[in-house]
C-alpha cells in the first residue's frame, strides 16, 4: 500500500513538472545550486583566490 502511493505521489509530481515550465526552471535551479554546496567537512574556502603556480623551486624558496 505505501509503494503504491509513493509511485502515485512520483507521477502526479511528474505530470505537474511536465505541464508547468516554471517549475521546471525552479527544480533545475536548486539542483545547480545544491551541486555546488560544499560537502560536510569540507573546509577549503572557495571565496579565496587560486595562489599562481610558482612552480617546484618557488614553493621552496618563496
Amino acid at each position: 500500500m505505501k509503494k503504491r502511493m509513493a509511485l502515485t505521489a512520483i507521477g502526479l509530481g511528474a505530470a505537474y513538472l511536465m505541464r508547468n515550465k516554471d517549475a521546471r526552471d525552479k527544480l533545475s535551479r536548486q539542483f545547480d545550486e545544491f551541486n555546488d554546496t560544499p560537502m560536510r567537512g569540507d573546509r577549503k574556502d572557495h571565496n579565496q583566490k587560486p595562489q599562481p603556480n610558482k612552480g617546484l623551486l618557488g614553493r621552496f624558496l618563496g
